[in-house]
């Protein structure tokens, strides 16, 4: 059996320091085979530079997976390149930088793929996700049995389809993007475990880990606000799996959240 955390969104500096200071430990207390983190808001609320990449880089993570403002910072272009943890959403037309699908290996030489997607449905003008999942999935060995699935999307409509869509050939389908931790983990008939979003990992007293105040005031007078990433105590979420190695059919789930930091 598997021991799989994947968490949320990484929102600005308060979701990096919280990152660093628990990701080690978690690795120990939770027994953890592979720990991952959607890092594509971990620069400012918004983007990933390079300087926050290599720091997240540096931390105990097994993969790192990207969204819809992955592009945000140019700078970021060439570590896609050299760090073969680091993925982008695969459904981004043929040029962009890096890949969405690789395949790793746990400590114990068991070997799991990781998927990134990116939903289409109030979001950027992409590939087929789903298409996308079909042609790369196919692509992958046999014996490749343990499969995640990041689906950073908007719609919820989108997700839960996607979900469906992979049962039974995926092992997880794990929602991104709207920060919010869902309550609905379930495993699906054919042995897929779905989570429609993880939640984020950020200031607590926010909005989606910015600044209250400036959200508020946006929906007041429908003026242009700059966005600021909320101070105060941060939180990690995500989902909890563990997943068959042999079959890579889900045993259990459950939306996951740690202490403050």
């Amino acid at each position: 059996m598997l021991s799989v955390l994947f968490l949320g969104d990484v929102v600005g500096r308060p979701g990096r320091k919280a990152l660093a200071e628990q990701a080690r430990n978690l690795r120990r207390d939770l027994e953890l085979d592979v720990l991952m983190a959607n890092v594509e808001n971990a620069s400012g609320g918004i983007g990933l530079n390079a300087k926050a990449a290599r720091e997240l880089l540096a931390l105990p993570l097994d993969v790192l997976t990207g969204g819809n403002h992955t592009w945000k910072h140019k700078d970021v272009f060439p570590v896609f390149q050299e760090a073969p943890r680091l993925l982008r959403p695969a459904n981004y037309p043929a040029g962009a930088p890096g890949t969405g699908l690789r395949v790793f290996e746990t400590a114990g030489g068991v070997p799991y793929a990781v998927l990134n997607l990116l939903g289409r449905t109030y979001m950027d003008a992409v590939d087929c996700p789903f298409q996308t999942a079909r042609t790369l999935l196919d692509s992958l060995p046999a014996d490749v049995a343990v499969r995640i699935v990041d689906f950073h999307a908007e719609a919820t409509s989108e997700k839960k389809g996607m979900a469906y869509f992979l049962d039974g050939r995926v092992s997880a389908v794990l929602g991104t993007h709207t920060h919010v931790q869902t309550n609905d983990a379930r495993i699906l008939p054919g042995g897929t475990a779905a989570l429609t979003d993880v939640g984020m990992c950020g200031p607590v007293h926010s909005v989606i880990g910015m600044d209250a105040q400036g959200i508020v005031n946006r929906f007041l007078t429908r003026l242009p606000v700059r966005f600021e990433v909320a101070k105060g105590p941060a939180r990690l979420e995500g989902a909890l799996c563990a997943i068959d190695e042999s079959t890579g059919r889900a045993l259990s789930i459950r939306p996951w959240q740690g202490g403050l930091s």
